[in-house]
This record gives structure tokens, sequence and C-alpha cells, in this order.
């Protein structure tokens, strides 16, 4: 019985170390690869002096892919013809590219690959590889270094340009209109922070833009830009710092549409305050006309009375930029626009909030007695109404008393638009909310060199402008009736006192106002009365 028991009990360890060898034999897959890969080897070799191949390899310990290859990869100066590079859309252990320019003489060229080279496996990026080579017998070794910010947003854009050109005979303002620079870097996703490297010595213009084109050269419409006014000698110490904006375009005009039977629209782009539209073609003089800004949009709306006619010619002059256009408006049978009210706000309104009437037709004249108003125990509420003619809206105003509802009844005829058409009857409802549950906040603004006026706003976490307060001198500013969110709270310095923030213009000179952010997100509660003490920063 011993020998038979010590014969199982053997036999069982045995099984049982099998069973462990098997456990600890089986796959898991190991430790993830968290590796970027490695540069081994460059053909020709990386820094090589008396460059002139048209390829160049990058040979890597593990096998690649290319990942954003054409947003990451910044070659410096820039190549006329954008280099072929390989693989796309496979894995390799090397990197192939095809330089299809000619490259200059005496030139040291920088290819930065961003975070474009990755691992097969994981994606893990080879971060910032560089890879340098000069046509002449020596690379240039200087640098540039600064940061970038955004002159409005609180946060700079990804992928930021930074451009030098040299200042020499063929260089002036519109260089950077007409062609590339002589050396450009980029702050890709991850930074702000900018180097320019192998520079050679000399005196330079110094710029960022957001190249939404990627074709290295300033377009105003699309893209922002940031300047430094003086030259930039190098080799230089100093950091520099670069603020980016968008410039109010030059004025142009759209090509007018004709919009309904009785409307034609001119859109423009730019700064069309000083524009002059003038109709050119003979017209009766039974027929109304009037011109009228769009609200909230870039173009201006001629309202006329229809009458038979096969085609309008206008003249559109611009005094501040000394255009002049003609545009011919040819009939076709469309629809007439007829009066229409919307209400801004339906349920729901709060305590600070405007109630409008918006008209799609432009609003003349009102007849308040055939307004009417009651809240929830129908009794009347008193209230005042005025044309807002830069909203092309009736505007109501009324105190908001809390949980408390109102009946608007806007009877037949209360308004008349340029037609002389009046409105059909129309009813909103509109309630309010408890005082709790909204929060309130005040503002203290301090700074060593506050200057005035400024302009306090409150916005969403996405910048919408959610309340603003315009301010002559120092004052606590209080929001009241706050809904719960986090707010981003900002200062705009009106320097030309407008009431309003002005963007900078490079051929110019003119830097944009300054707009300076908390340092935080506040967040309002219902029900909480908040203080904050907002430190602007030289």
């Amino acid at each position: 019985m011993l020998q038979r028991f010590l014969a199982y009990f053997f036999f069982a360890i045995i099984i049982a170390a099998f069973y462990q060898c098997a456990r600890r034999g089986s796959p898991t897959g190991g430790p993830k690869d968290i590796e970027a890969p490695i540069l081994v080897k460059a053909e020709p070799e990386n820094m090589s002096i008396n460059f002139s191949e048209n390829k160049i390899r990058l040979y890597f310990n593990e096998y690649i892919k290319l990942k954003d290859v054409q947003e990451q990869l910044i070659i410096s100066p820039p190549l006329k013809y954008i280099p072929d590079l390989s693989p796309q859309g496979g894995a390799s252990k090397y990197v192939e590219i095809t330089i299809k320019d000619t490259l200059k003489e005496n030139t040291t060229y920088t290819l930065n690959f961003g975070e474009s080279i990755v691992d097969n496996n994981e994606g893990n990026p080879n971060r910032f590889l560089t890879y340098v080579f000069s046509t002449g017998t020596y690379i240039d070794s200087l640098e540039v270094k600064g940061v970038v910010k955004d002159a409005f947003n609180k946060d700079a854009d990804t992928f930021i340009s930074v451009m030098l050109y040299e200042i020499d005979s063929a260089y002036t303002d519109s260089t950077i209109f007409k062609r590339p620079p002589n050396y450009i870097t980029n702050t890709l996703d991850s930074t702000i922070i900018f180097n320019l490297k192998n520079l050679k010595k000399g005196k330079y213009a110094l710029f960022a833009l957001k190249d939404e084109a990627k074709n290295h050269v300033f377009d105003q419409n699309t893209d922002k830009i940031g300047f430094i006014k003086d030259t930039i000698t190098i080799p230089t110490d100093s950091i520099f710092l670069l603020t980016l904006f968008k410039e109010v375009p030059n004025f142009s005009m759209a090509v007018p549409s004709l919009m309904s039977k009785n409307k034609i629209t001119f859109g423009y782009f730019g700064d069309g305050e000083n524009s002059i539209i003038k109709p050119i073609s003979v017209i009766p003089d039974s027929v109304q006309t009037m011109f009228q800004k769009e609200p909230k949009k870039d173009s201006i709306n001629f309202w006329f009375t229809p009458y038979e006619m096969d085609s309008l010619l206008f003249t559109v002059t611009n005094e501040k930029y000394k255009t002049l256009d003609t545009f011919k408006i040819k009939n076709r049978k469309i629809a007439q626009d007829t009066l229409v009210l919307s209400a801004n706000h339906r349920g729901n309104i709060n305590f600070n909030d405007s109630f409008l009437l918006v008209g799609n037709t432009p609003l003349i004249s009102m007849d308040s007695s055939k307004i009417k108003m009651m809240d929830k125990d129908s009794l009347p509420v008193k209230f005042s109404a005025t044309l807002d003619t830069l909203e092309n809206a009736l505007a109501i105003d009324f105190i908001k008393n809390p949980e408390e509802s109102y009946l608007i009844d806007v009877l037949p005829g209360a308004i008349t638009d340029f037609f002389n058409s009046t409105n059909d009857s129309l009813t909103v409802g509109l309630k309010t909310r408890s005082y709790a549950d909204f929060g309130n906040l005040r503002l203290s603004i301090e700074g060593n060199n506050l200057e005035f006026p400024l302009i306090v706003q409150l916005t969403n976490e996405n910048g919408e402008v959610q309340r603003e307060i315009y301010a002559l001198e120092s004052q606590v500013f209080e929001f009241n009736h706050l809904k719960p969110a986090k707010y981003l709270a900002r200062v705009l310095f009106d320097t030309n006192a407008n009431k309003k923030w002005d963007t900078g213009n490079y051929l110019l000179q003119i830097e944009p106002e300054k707009v300076s952010y908390y340092p935080v997100p506040i967040e309002v509660r219902a029900n909480w009365e908040l203080e904050q003490t907002f430190t602007v920063l030289d």
C-alpha cells in the first residue's frame, strides 16, 4: 500500500509540475512596446557637406511606417516640389526621400520629420528626427528661438509655420505674399515653442503663419500672421514672441445675386463700411428702393418693389481701397419675400436676455397698442417696444420676475415693413426660473498699468461670448444670473475706444489690441456668490 501511495504521490507531483510548466510557457504577448524606432544609419550620412545626391535613405532598428508625413515634414529652406517619400501605406526598415528640386549652392538644408516616423506595431514616434546636409563646405549652425501665441484666443493654433526671410536687395514688405522664406520650422501639434536651426549669419525678417494652404506664403484671406517689427540680426541670444492674428481682408465684392423677386444681395469680403452701391440702370419713379445691412453677415441687401425689368446694373465703390466694380443682375422667375416674424426666444428666457421679434424684410414702423403681454395670473405686464434697426427686429423689454410665465400676443398690424405689409397674429410663451438656479460672479480687475476703456467678457469653453461689460474706468464687474457652467474670463483693451476688439495689419505694421485671459476656467454653480480678482500682467 505504501509503495502504491508513493507512486500515486510522485505521479501527482509530476502532473502538477508539468501543468505549471505548461502555464509558464503559454504566450502572453510580453510587455507592450513603448520604444521609438532608432535611426541606425543614413545614406548619405547625416550632417554631410558637399551634398550632391537626389536620394536619401534613413535606416531604422525596426519596421516603421509614415504617419501624417505631409503635415509633419518641414524642409528648410522650402523646396519648390514636394519630395517623394516611401514607403507609403506599408512597413519598411528604411525611409527613402527622393529630391526633385535643383538644390541651391552653399546652402544648409534641414529635413524635420516631426512625429511622422512611427514603429509599425504600436505607433511609437521618433520625435523630431532631423536630417541635415549642406551643398557647401560647412554646415550652418546658428539658431533663433521663441514662442508663438494667439492674439485673441487663449490657446494658439497647432502647426504654426515660423519663417525667416533674408533681408537683401530683393526683399520688400510684400515678399511674404510672393515667395517662400529662406528658413522655416513648425511648432507641430505639441508645443508653442519654436527653434530655427542651422542658420547662417545675417539680417532677417521673422514671421509666423497659420499656413492654411501649406504653400509657405501669406494669404490674407485665410492665414493668420504674426511678425516682429524690428530686423533680426543673427547671431542673437534674444527669445522672440510672435503673436498671431487674422487680418481684416482688403475689401472685395462677391458677385451679387437676385435672392427673391424684391431683393438683391451683395456679399462682400473685408471692411465694407466705406462701400457705396449705386444702381446705374434707370429705375421708374414708382419703384421704391432701399439698402439694408444684413445683421451679423457680410452682405448688403438692395430691396425694391417688384417691376418688369430684364436686368439691373450697379456700381460698387470703396473709397478706402480705391475700388470700382460694375455688376449686372439678370431678372428671373422667383418668389417674393413676404413679412415673417421669428422670436429669438421661446420657452425659457434668462433674466439678462433680450427678447426680439426678428423680421425677414425691412421693418419700418410698429404700433405698440397691438401688442399685449400677460403673466401666469393673466394680469397685464408693463413693457416697452422699440424698433432695433441694426438687428431689423422689434425689441420688447420687460422686468423678468423669477418663476414666472409670460404670454406675448402680437396682433395683426402691429408691425409694418418696407413693402407696407403687416404681420399675421403671433403668440409667444416665455418662462423664467428661480434665482437659485443661477450663480453670481463679481470680478475685480487689477494690474500695474491697467488702461481704460476695456471690455470684460465671459465666454464658454469654446470661446463663444456669453456676457460682456464695457468700462471707461475702474469698477467691480458684476455678472449676475449666470447659468451653472465653467467660464473663461478675458479682458479686451480697447485702445482706440471704438467699443470692440481690433485686429492688426502687417503692411501697416499695426499690432492687434491686447487681450488678457484669466489663467483658469471659473466654475459658477447654482445659488452661489463668487468673487475673483483678475490680475492683468504687463
